[in-house]
C-alpha cells in the first residue's frame, strides 16, 4: 500500500493557492479541470512524486466549509521552523500553536485546516518571541 493524498476542500482557490504555494512552499504537481461538473482538482506536494495534498474547488458554490475535529490536519517537515511561522505570521497567517519548543507548530489555512509543523531532525533551541507567545487557537 501507497500513501497518495489528503483531500481538502477550498472556498477561495487563489487564497488557498497562495497559502499553500507561496507561504508554505508547496508546489503544484497535477491540475484537473471538469468544467461539466464544474469542479478543478489540483495537487500540490513538497516535491514531484511525494504524497499530494489534493484542493478541490468547487465552481460557484456558497456551501460553508466547516472545520472538523474527525479530519485532523496535515503534517509537513520543514527546514527552520521558527523562520517558516515568521515569514505565516507576517503574511497574516493564524499561528494556533507557537514553536515554542522549537519542534512542533500548528497554523490555520484560509479553510481552517489545521497544518502541523514538524522540525526535521532535532528540536531548535527554544527561542523568544516563541516562548511566550499564547495559543491562538485549537489545533
Amino acid at each position: 500500500m501507497k500513501f497518495l493524498h489528503s483531500m481538502v476542500r477550498v472556498s477561495n482557490l487563489e487564497e488557498s493557492l497562495t497559502f499553500y504555494i507561496e507561504q508554505l512552499g508547496l508546489i503544484e504537481t497535477k491540475r484537473s479541470e471538469y468544467p461539466e461538473a464544474k469542479f478543478t482538482l489540483i495537487y500540490l506536494a513538497t516535491a514531484a512524486g511525494e504524497p499530494e495534498v489534493e484542493l478541490t474547488y468547487n465552481w460557484g458554490s456558497t456551501e460553508e466549509y466547516t472545520s472538523s475535529r474527525s479530519f485532523g490536519h496535515l503534517a509537513f517537515e520543514v527546514d527552520d521552523i521558527y523562520g517558516l511561522c515568521e515569514k505565516l505570521q507576517s503574511a497574516g497567517v493564524v499561528i494556533n500553536r507557537p514553536p515554542r519548543c522549537g519542534h512542533m507548530a500548528f497554523v490555520k489555512s484560509p479553510d481552517d485546516i489545521s497544518i502541523e509543523l514538524l522540525q526535521k531532525g532535532e528540536a531548535l533551541a527554544p527561542k523568544e518571541p516563541w516562548l511566550s507567545m499564547e495559543n491562538s487557537g485549537t489545533w
